[in-house]
Protein backbone atom coordinates (compact mmCIF):
# COMPACT_ATOMS: atom_id res chain seq x y z
CA UNK A 1 0.00 0.00 0.00
CA UNK A 2 1.26 3.17 -0.84
CA UNK A 3 2.09 6.17 1.44
CA UNK A 4 -0.97 8.13 0.18
CA UNK A 5 -3.29 5.70 1.08
CA UNK A 6 -2.08 4.84 4.27
CA UNK A 7 -3.30 7.39 6.93
CA UNK A 8 -0.17 6.00 9.55
CA UNK A 9 2.11 7.14 7.35
CA UNK A 10 3.86 10.70 8.24
CA UNK A 11 5.93 12.52 5.99
CA UNK A 12 9.20 13.41 7.50
CA UNK A 13 10.71 16.46 5.21
CA UNK A 14 14.78 17.23 6.31
CA UNK A 15 15.48 20.18 7.95
CA UNK A 16 16.58 23.22 6.21
CA UNK A 17 20.37 24.11 6.86
CA UNK A 18 20.79 27.38 8.48
CA UNK A 19 22.01 29.58 6.26
CA UNK A 20 25.66 30.26 5.93
CA UNK A 21 25.54 34.07 6.22
CA UNK A 22 28.91 34.71 7.68
CA UNK A 23 30.55 32.72 4.55
CA UNK A 24 28.09 34.53 2.19
CA UNK A 25 29.05 37.86 4.03
CA UNK A 26 32.65 37.16 3.51
CA UNK A 27 32.11 36.21 -0.47
CA UNK A 28 30.26 39.53 -0.70
CA UNK A 29 33.15 41.38 0.48
CA UNK A 30 35.90 39.36 -1.81
CA UNK A 31 33.51 39.98 -4.77
CA UNK A 32 33.26 44.10 -3.54
CA UNK A 33 37.52 43.92 -2.97
CA UNK A 34 37.79 42.43 -6.38
CA UNK A 35 35.48 44.38 -8.15
CA UNK A 36 37.08 46.59 -11.41
CA UNK A 37 34.74 49.28 -10.40
CA UNK A 38 35.63 49.39 -6.50
CA UNK A 39 38.56 49.82 -7.78
CA UNK A 40 38.04 52.45 -10.14
CA UNK A 41 35.71 54.61 -7.48
CA UNK A 42 38.82 54.45 -4.83
CA UNK A 43 41.22 55.99 -7.57
CA UNK A 44 38.31 58.56 -8.39
CA UNK A 45 38.68 59.13 -4.49
CA UNK A 46 42.47 59.13 -4.31
CA UNK A 47 42.22 61.65 -7.01
CA UNK A 48 39.98 63.80 -5.19
CA UNK A 49 41.90 63.74 -2.48
CA UNK A 50 45.31 64.86 -4.08
CA UNK A 51 43.02 67.59 -6.15
CA UNK A 52 42.45 68.78 -1.97
CA UNK A 53 46.25 68.82 -1.34
CA UNK A 54 47.03 71.21 -4.80
CA UNK A 55 44.06 73.07 -3.40
CA UNK A 56 44.81 73.56 -0.07
CA UNK A 57 48.33 74.46 1.13
CA UNK A 58 49.63 71.49 2.85
CA UNK A 59 51.44 71.86 6.06
CA UNK A 60 55.03 71.51 4.85
CA UNK A 61 55.24 73.77 2.28
CA UNK A 62 56.95 76.97 2.85
CA UNK A 63 54.48 80.09 3.28
CA UNK A 64 52.20 78.36 5.47
CA UNK A 65 52.33 80.06 8.47
CA UNK A 66 51.15 82.89 6.76
CA UNK A 67 48.31 81.09 4.30
CA UNK A 68 47.22 79.73 7.89
CA UNK A 69 46.87 82.58 9.19
CA UNK A 70 44.27 84.49 6.64
CA UNK A 71 42.31 81.99 6.86
CA UNK A 72 38.48 82.14 9.35
CA UNK A 73 38.27 80.42 12.41
CA UNK A 74 35.63 78.19 11.10
CA UNK A 75 37.91 77.20 8.05
CA UNK A 76 40.94 76.29 10.05
CA UNK A 77 38.77 74.01 12.11
CA UNK A 78 36.88 72.42 9.16
CA UNK A 79 40.05 71.72 7.52
CA UNK A 80 41.93 70.67 10.31
CA UNK A 81 39.43 68.36 11.55
CA UNK A 82 39.44 66.42 8.37
CA UNK A 83 43.42 66.50 7.86
CA UNK A 84 43.20 68.70 4.32
CA UNK A 85 46.16 70.55 6.16
CA UNK A 86 48.49 67.03 5.65
CA UNK A 87 46.30 65.15 3.79
CA UNK A 88 48.65 62.57 2.29
CA UNK A 89 49.48 62.05 5.63
CA UNK A 90 45.85 61.55 6.53
CA UNK A 91 44.42 57.94 7.78
CA UNK A 92 41.77 57.73 5.29
CA UNK A 93 44.63 58.63 2.83
CA UNK A 94 46.52 55.91 3.77
CA UNK A 95 43.72 53.58 4.07
CA UNK A 96 42.75 54.33 0.63
CA UNK A 97 46.13 53.42 -0.36
CA UNK A 98 45.75 50.25 1.01
CA UNK A 99 42.42 48.98 0.01
CA UNK A 100 43.14 49.88 -3.37
CA UNK A 101 46.22 47.56 -3.19
CA UNK A 102 44.47 45.10 -2.25
CA UNK A 103 41.92 45.80 -4.63
CA UNK A 104 44.54 45.48 -7.68
CA UNK A 105 45.62 41.90 -5.91
CA UNK A 106 42.70 40.11 -5.86
CA UNK A 107 41.00 41.23 -9.23
CA UNK A 108 44.21 40.60 -10.54
CA UNK A 109 44.12 37.18 -8.68
CA UNK A 110 41.03 36.19 -9.86
CA UNK A 111 41.33 37.72 -13.86
CA UNK A 112 44.71 36.18 -14.25
CA UNK A 113 44.10 32.63 -14.84
CA UNK A 114 41.90 33.57 -17.85
CA UNK A 115 44.15 35.50 -19.09
CA UNK A 116 47.42 32.87 -18.57
CA UNK A 117 45.22 30.26 -20.74
CA UNK A 118 45.81 32.81 -23.79
CA UNK A 119 49.90 31.51 -22.70
CA UNK A 120 49.26 27.76 -22.02
CA UNK A 121 46.44 26.58 -23.67
CA UNK A 122 46.62 28.12 -27.32
CA UNK A 123 44.06 27.43 -29.58
CA UNK A 124 45.18 25.20 -32.35
CA UNK A 125 42.46 24.45 -34.17
CA UNK A 126 38.63 25.62 -35.09
CA UNK A 127 35.25 24.80 -37.07
CA UNK A 128 35.08 26.91 -40.62
CA UNK A 129 31.89 28.47 -39.33
CA UNK A 130 34.11 29.91 -35.97
CA UNK A 131 36.75 30.90 -38.37
CA UNK A 132 34.44 32.65 -40.77
CA UNK A 133 32.74 34.39 -37.80
CA UNK A 134 36.03 36.30 -36.82
CA UNK A 135 36.70 40.32 -37.20
CA UNK A 136 38.81 39.67 -40.53
CA UNK A 137 38.16 36.48 -42.35
CA UNK A 138 38.33 35.43 -45.87
CA UNK A 139 38.15 32.14 -47.89
CA UNK A 140 41.29 31.04 -50.48
CA UNK A 141 41.17 28.07 -53.50
CA UNK A 142 44.36 26.64 -53.82
CA UNK A 143 45.31 23.87 -56.42
CA UNK A 144 47.73 22.10 -56.52
CA UNK A 145 49.64 19.78 -54.02
CA UNK A 146 48.19 18.16 -50.77
CA UNK A 147 46.48 19.48 -47.53
CA UNK A 148 50.10 19.38 -45.45
CA UNK A 149 51.90 21.34 -48.74
CA UNK A 150 49.13 23.82 -48.66
CA UNK A 151 49.29 24.67 -44.80
CA UNK A 152 53.08 24.88 -45.11
CA UNK A 153 52.09 27.39 -47.91
CA UNK A 154 49.87 29.24 -45.52
CA UNK A 155 52.58 29.31 -42.19
CA UNK A 156 55.48 30.49 -44.82
CA UNK A 157 53.11 33.42 -45.36
CA UNK A 158 52.07 34.15 -42.21
CA UNK A 159 56.03 33.91 -40.97
CA UNK A 160 56.96 36.11 -43.25
CA UNK A 161 54.71 38.74 -41.10
CA UNK A 162 56.33 37.65 -38.26
CA UNK A 163 53.41 35.62 -36.90
CA UNK A 164 54.84 32.49 -35.08
CA UNK A 165 52.75 29.34 -36.35
CA UNK A 166 52.33 25.89 -35.66
CA UNK A 167 50.43 23.26 -37.82
CA UNK A 168 48.31 20.18 -36.49
CA UNK A 169 45.92 17.67 -37.92
CA UNK A 170 42.46 16.90 -35.98
CA UNK A 171 39.77 14.75 -37.41
CA UNK A 172 41.20 14.02 -40.89
CA UNK A 173 41.84 18.31 -41.29
CA UNK A 174 44.73 20.60 -41.36
CA UNK A 175 44.94 23.24 -39.28
CA UNK A 176 47.50 26.29 -39.03
CA UNK A 177 47.65 28.61 -35.83
CA UNK A 178 49.39 31.48 -36.29
CA UNK A 179 50.12 34.76 -33.44
CA UNK A 180 52.51 37.32 -32.19
CA UNK A 181 52.49 39.61 -28.84
CA UNK A 182 51.02 36.86 -27.30
CA UNK A 183 52.68 38.16 -23.71
CA UNK A 184 50.41 41.55 -23.97
CA UNK A 185 47.42 39.76 -22.41
CA UNK A 186 50.03 39.40 -19.43
CA UNK A 187 50.64 43.54 -19.85
CA UNK A 188 47.43 44.50 -17.48
CA UNK A 189 48.90 42.38 -14.37
CA UNK A 190 52.65 44.42 -15.22
CA UNK A 191 50.65 47.78 -14.99
CA UNK A 192 48.91 46.23 -11.84
CA UNK A 193 52.69 45.51 -10.81
CA UNK A 194 54.14 48.84 -11.38
CA UNK A 195 50.98 50.69 -9.63
CA UNK A 196 51.73 48.82 -6.47
CA UNK A 197 54.99 49.28 -6.70
CA UNK A 198 54.13 53.24 -6.83
CA UNK A 199 52.07 53.03 -3.45
CA UNK A 200 54.60 51.16 -1.54
CA UNK A 201 56.68 53.95 -2.18
CA UNK A 202 53.93 56.18 -1.18
CA UNK A 203 53.38 54.86 1.61
CA UNK A 204 56.89 54.28 2.54
CA UNK A 205 57.19 58.44 2.23
CA UNK A 206 54.16 58.83 4.31
CA UNK A 207 54.55 56.06 6.91
CA UNK A 208 58.99 56.51 7.62
CA UNK A 209 59.84 60.32 5.86
CA UNK A 210 60.31 63.47 7.57
CA UNK A 211 60.00 67.21 5.89
CA UNK A 212 61.46 69.96 8.06
CA UNK A 213 63.62 72.97 7.84
CA UNK A 214 66.64 74.01 8.97
CA UNK A 215 68.30 77.73 9.54
CA UNK A 216 71.59 78.23 8.98
CA UNK A 217 73.82 81.15 8.82
CA UNK A 218 77.84 81.17 8.62
CA UNK A 219 79.86 78.79 10.84
CA UNK A 220 76.44 77.79 12.63
CA UNK A 221 75.66 73.63 13.05
CA UNK A 222 72.65 72.32 13.04
CA UNK A 223 71.57 68.47 13.83
CA UNK A 224 67.61 68.11 13.96
CA UNK A 225 65.12 70.02 11.63
CA UNK A 226 61.96 71.46 12.91
CA UNK A 227 58.46 69.66 11.40
CA UNK A 228 55.26 71.17 11.58
CA UNK A 229 52.30 68.79 12.13
CA UNK A 230 48.23 69.13 12.91
CA UNK A 231 47.18 68.36 16.04
CA UNK A 232 42.79 68.87 15.20
CA UNK A 233 42.98 72.54 13.99
CA UNK A 234 46.45 73.91 15.26
CA UNK A 235 49.86 73.60 13.84
CA UNK A 236 52.44 72.14 16.07
CA UNK A 237 56.38 71.93 15.62
CA UNK A 238 58.34 69.15 16.67
CA UNK A 239 62.39 68.88 15.64
CA UNK A 240 63.52 65.89 13.95
CA UNK A 241 67.53 64.32 15.10
CA UNK A 242 69.35 63.61 11.93
CA UNK A 243 72.17 61.02 11.86
CA UNK A 244 74.74 63.70 11.16
CA UNK A 245 75.51 67.39 11.49
CA UNK A 246 75.29 70.15 8.91
CA UNK A 247 77.91 73.28 9.32
CA UNK A 248 77.06 76.25 7.34
CA UNK A 249 80.51 77.43 5.94
CA UNK A 250 78.71 80.08 4.07
CA UNK A 251 75.88 81.65 2.53
CA UNK A 252 75.78 84.12 -1.00
CA UNK A 253 72.62 85.86 -2.86
CA UNK A 254 73.31 86.75 -6.29
CA UNK A 255 71.49 89.32 -7.25
CA UNK A 256 69.84 91.07 -10.43
CA UNK A 257 70.77 95.22 -8.93
CA UNK A 258 73.52 95.10 -6.80
CA UNK A 259 72.88 98.39 -5.34
CA UNK A 260 69.30 97.08 -4.60
CA UNK A 261 67.76 94.93 -2.03
CA UNK A 262 68.03 91.36 -1.00
CA UNK A 263 64.36 90.78 -1.82
CA UNK A 264 63.44 87.44 -3.96
CA UNK A 265 62.13 89.91 -6.72
CA UNK A 266 66.24 91.07 -7.04
CA UNK A 267 67.19 87.54 -6.44
CA UNK A 268 68.84 85.35 -9.02
CA UNK A 269 69.82 82.61 -6.86
CA UNK A 270 70.66 81.37 -3.33
CA UNK A 271 73.49 79.17 -2.27
CA UNK A 272 74.24 77.76 0.66
CA UNK A 273 77.92 76.09 1.14
CA UNK A 274 77.32 73.35 4.17
CA UNK A 275 79.90 70.91 4.92
CA UNK A 276 78.57 67.78 6.82
CA UNK A 277 79.93 65.65 9.59
CA UNK A 278 79.09 62.13 9.65
CA UNK A 279 81.01 59.90 11.93
CA UNK A 280 80.50 56.57 10.28
CA UNK A 281 80.80 58.57 6.91
CA UNK A 282 83.41 61.40 7.26
CA UNK A 283 83.20 65.00 5.85
CA UNK A 284 80.91 66.10 2.73
CA UNK A 285 80.85 69.14 1.32
CA UNK A 286 78.17 70.72 -0.46
CA UNK A 287 76.43 73.47 -2.29
CA UNK A 288 72.84 73.97 -1.60
CA UNK A 289 71.21 76.19 -5.04
CA UNK A 290 67.97 77.11 -5.27
CA UNK A 291 67.30 74.98 -8.78
CA UNK A 292 70.04 72.29 -7.27
CA UNK A 293 69.38 70.49 -4.24
CA UNK A 294 71.76 68.15 -2.77
CA UNK A 295 70.80 64.65 -1.52
CA UNK A 296 72.91 62.63 0.95
CA UNK A 297 72.23 59.16 2.79
CA UNK A 298 68.55 59.90 1.83
CA UNK A 299 68.07 63.26 2.97
CA UNK A 300 67.54 65.83 0.28
CA UNK A 301 68.30 69.76 1.04
CA UNK A 302 66.60 72.62 -0.63
CA UNK A 303 66.83 76.24 -0.61
CA UNK A 304 63.41 77.19 1.17
CA UNK A 305 63.53 80.90 2.20
CA UNK A 306 65.91 83.17 3.95
CA UNK A 307 66.61 85.56 7.32
CA UNK A 308 65.92 89.07 5.47
CA UNK A 309 67.74 91.46 8.22
CA UNK A 310 70.32 92.94 5.80
CA UNK A 311 73.93 91.57 6.75
CA UNK A 312 77.26 91.85 4.51
CA UNK A 313 78.88 88.53 3.18
CA UNK A 314 82.26 89.90 2.88
CA UNK A 315 83.15 93.49 3.52
CA UNK A 316 85.74 96.15 1.68
CA UNK A 317 87.93 98.17 4.45
CA UNK A 318 89.98 101.01 4.19
CA UNK A 319 92.59 100.66 7.44
CA UNK A 320 94.46 103.99 8.00
CA UNK A 321 96.92 104.54 10.57
CA UNK A 322 96.74 107.92 12.55
CA UNK A 323 100.65 108.39 11.97
CA UNK A 324 101.69 111.56 9.90
CA UNK A 325 102.32 110.22 6.58
CA UNK A 326 101.34 106.82 7.12
CA UNK A 327 99.34 105.02 3.64
CA UNK A 328 95.92 103.34 4.03
CA UNK A 329 95.62 99.35 2.84
CA UNK A 330 92.77 97.61 1.83
CA UNK A 331 91.45 94.33 3.24
CA UNK A 332 88.92 92.57 2.45
CA UNK A 333 87.70 89.80 5.25
CA UNK A 334 85.16 87.40 4.98
CA UNK A 335 82.00 87.50 7.39
CA UNK A 336 83.11 85.83 10.55
CA UNK A 337 86.85 86.37 9.41
CA UNK A 338 89.70 88.28 10.58
CA UNK A 339 92.30 89.94 8.62
CA UNK A 340 96.38 90.41 9.52
CA UNK A 341 97.57 94.10 9.10
CA UNK A 342 101.24 94.63 8.46
CA UNK A 343 102.30 95.31 12.10
CA UNK A 344 100.43 92.40 13.49
CA UNK A 345 97.01 93.83 13.87
CA UNK A 346 94.05 91.53 13.64
CA UNK A 347 90.87 92.85 12.36
CA UNK A 348 87.40 90.80 13.07
CA UNK A 349 84.72 91.04 11.01
CA UNK A 350 82.34 90.78 13.93
CA UNK A 351 78.62 91.71 12.77
CA UNK A 352 76.94 94.19 10.31
CA UNK A 353 73.99 96.46 10.69
CA UNK A 354 72.00 97.29 7.60
CA UNK A 355 70.71 100.23 9.03
CA UNK A 356 72.79 101.36 12.52
CA UNK A 357 71.53 102.57 15.88
CA UNK A 358 73.15 102.73 18.63
CA UNK A 359 70.85 101.99 21.45
CA UNK A 360 73.05 103.65 24.51
CA UNK A 361 76.34 101.22 24.45
CA UNK A 362 74.64 98.53 22.08
CA UNK A 363 74.42 98.88 18.34
CA UNK A 364 71.18 97.52 16.64
CA UNK A 365 69.17 97.40 13.39
CA UNK A 366 66.71 99.78 13.02
CA UNK A 367 65.28 97.46 9.33
CA UNK A 368 66.24 95.51 7.25
CA UNK A 369 67.22 97.65 4.81
CA UNK A 370 70.60 99.19 3.87
CA UNK A 371 70.09 102.57 4.78
CA UNK A 372 72.93 103.06 7.04
CA UNK A 373 75.36 100.30 6.94
CA UNK A 374 77.93 99.44 9.70
CA UNK A 375 80.55 97.05 10.19
CA UNK A 376 81.23 95.93 13.57
CA UNK A 377 84.91 94.84 14.17
CA UNK A 378 86.89 93.83 16.59
CA UNK A 379 90.49 95.29 16.82
CA UNK A 380 93.54 93.33 18.54
CA UNK A 381 96.74 94.72 18.67
CA UNK A 382 100.29 92.85 18.81
CA UNK A 383 100.81 94.15 22.15
CA UNK A 384 97.13 92.65 23.59
CA UNK A 385 95.38 95.79 23.14
CA UNK A 386 91.93 94.87 21.89
CA UNK A 387 88.96 97.43 21.14
CA UNK A 388 86.25 97.43 19.38
CA UNK A 389 84.99 99.63 16.38
CA UNK A 390 82.17 100.37 13.85
CA UNK A 391 83.25 101.30 10.10
CA UNK A 392 81.15 103.48 7.53
CA UNK A 393 80.70 104.49 4.12
CA UNK A 394 82.30 107.65 3.60
CA UNK A 395 78.97 109.26 3.28
CA UNK A 396 78.11 108.74 6.58
CA UNK A 397 80.85 110.82 8.11
CA UNK A 398 78.62 113.24 10.25
CA UNK A 399 75.95 111.03 11.41
CA UNK A 400 77.56 110.21 14.55
CA UNK A 401 80.10 110.34 17.62
CA UNK A 402 81.39 107.05 16.17
CA UNK A 403 81.65 107.66 12.53
CA UNK A 404 85.45 108.38 11.48
CA UNK A 405 86.86 108.04 15.09
CA UNK A 406 90.46 106.33 15.36
CA UNK A 407 90.09 103.23 17.37
CA UNK A 408 93.58 101.55 18.17
CA UNK A 409 95.53 103.52 15.65
CA UNK A 410 93.51 103.22 13.09
CA UNK A 411 90.88 104.66 11.13
CA UNK A 412 88.35 101.90 9.40
CA UNK A 413 86.45 103.32 6.70
CA UNK A 414 84.12 100.85 4.97
CA UNK A 415 84.57 101.27 1.33
CA UNK A 416 82.56 98.28 -0.15
CA UNK A 417 80.05 95.41 1.02
CA UNK A 418 78.66 92.05 -0.47
CA UNK A 419 74.70 91.90 0.31
CA UNK A 420 73.03 88.67 1.77
CA UNK A 421 70.19 87.68 4.41
CA UNK A 422 71.04 86.83 8.00
CA UNK A 423 70.32 83.30 7.15
CA UNK A 424 69.10 81.25 4.37
CA UNK A 425 66.38 78.23 5.35
CA UNK A 426 66.90 74.84 4.33
CA UNK A 427 63.95 72.81 3.53
CA UNK A 428 65.25 69.04 4.14
CA UNK A 429 63.06 66.17 3.14
CA UNK A 430 63.60 62.62 4.36
CA UNK A 431 61.69 60.58 1.54
CA UNK A 432 62.68 56.36 2.14
CA UNK A 433 60.01 55.58 -0.97
CA UNK A 434 61.08 58.43 -3.22
CA UNK A 435 63.79 55.46 -5.31
CA UNK A 436 61.00 53.43 -4.95
CA UNK A 437 58.60 55.87 -6.54
CA UNK A 438 60.75 56.52 -9.62
CA UNK A 439 61.51 52.57 -10.19
CA UNK A 440 57.13 52.45 -10.10
CA UNK A 441 56.56 55.34 -12.21
CA UNK A 442 59.89 53.79 -14.63
CA UNK A 443 58.16 50.26 -15.20
CA UNK A 444 54.48 52.11 -15.72
CA UNK A 445 55.85 54.07 -18.89
CA UNK A 446 57.49 50.70 -20.04
CA UNK A 447 54.14 48.47 -19.45
CA UNK A 448 51.78 51.08 -20.50
CA UNK A 449 54.07 51.26 -23.71
CA UNK A 450 54.16 47.71 -24.08
CA UNK A 451 50.08 47.52 -23.30
CA UNK A 452 49.04 50.03 -25.47
CA UNK A 453 51.65 49.95 -28.45
CA UNK A 454 51.61 45.88 -29.14
CA UNK A 455 49.05 43.52 -29.35
CA UNK A 456 47.93 40.10 -29.47
CA UNK A 457 47.42 39.07 -33.09
CA UNK A 458 46.17 35.76 -33.93
CA UNK A 459 45.23 34.60 -37.22
CA UNK A 460 43.51 30.68 -38.17
CA UNK A 461 43.48 28.74 -41.28
CA UNK A 462 41.88 25.55 -41.78
CA UNK A 463 42.62 23.10 -45.22
CA UNK A 464 40.02 20.94 -46.62
CA UNK A 465 40.42 19.32 -49.61
CA UNK A 466 37.45 19.89 -52.58
CA UNK A 467 38.70 17.56 -54.58
CA UNK A 468 41.49 16.04 -56.28
CA UNK A 469 44.01 18.26 -56.03
CA UNK A 470 41.99 21.17 -55.19
CA UNK A 471 41.80 22.57 -51.60
CA UNK A 472 39.69 25.51 -49.97
CA UNK A 473 41.46 27.57 -47.30
CA UNK A 474 39.47 29.34 -44.28
CA UNK A 475 41.34 31.87 -42.93
CA UNK A 476 40.24 34.33 -40.04
CA UNK A 477 41.79 36.04 -36.89
CA UNK A 478 41.10 39.12 -34.49
CA UNK A 479 43.30 41.13 -31.80
CA UNK A 480 42.75 42.45 -28.06
CA UNK A 481 43.65 46.37 -29.85
CA UNK A 482 45.38 48.06 -32.65
CA UNK A 483 42.92 46.69 -34.70
CA UNK A 484 44.20 48.87 -38.10
CA UNK A 485 47.77 47.60 -37.43
CA UNK A 486 45.78 43.69 -37.47
CA UNK A 487 43.43 44.81 -40.73
CA UNK A 488 46.49 45.91 -42.25
CA UNK A 489 48.66 42.64 -41.28
CA UNK A 490 45.56 40.40 -42.59
CA UNK A 491 45.06 41.90 -45.72
CA UNK A 492 49.11 41.34 -46.71
CA UNK A 493 48.55 37.39 -45.68
CA UNK A 494 45.68 36.79 -47.58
Amino acid sequence: MSAATNPQTKIMSAPLAAPRTSASVFARALDLLSSVRFGVVLLVLLAAACMVGMLIMQVNVEGFAKYYAELSPSQKLLYGSLGFFDIYHSWYFDAMLVVLSLNIVLSSIERFPGAWTYVSRKKLDASAHWIGGQEQHAALSVEGGDAQSVAVRVSAACESLNLKTRVTEKGGKTFVFAERGAWNRLGAYAVHVALLVIFAGGFLTAQFGHTGQMALEPDASAGEMSETFFQLDQPQTTTVALPFEVECTDIQQKLIDKSGPTSPTNTLDWLTSIRIKDPGHGETEAVVRMNRPFDYRGYRFFQASFVPEGKARQILLRVTPEDEGAQPQDVTIRRNGTATLADGTRIKFADFFADFVLEGTRADTQSPDYNNPAAELMISKASGETAKAYAFPASAAARGPVVGRAVAGYKIQLVDFEKVGAAHVLSVQKDPGAGVVYVGFVLLALTLAGVFFFAHQRVWALVEERGEGKFEVTIGGNTNRNRLAFEDRFRRLV
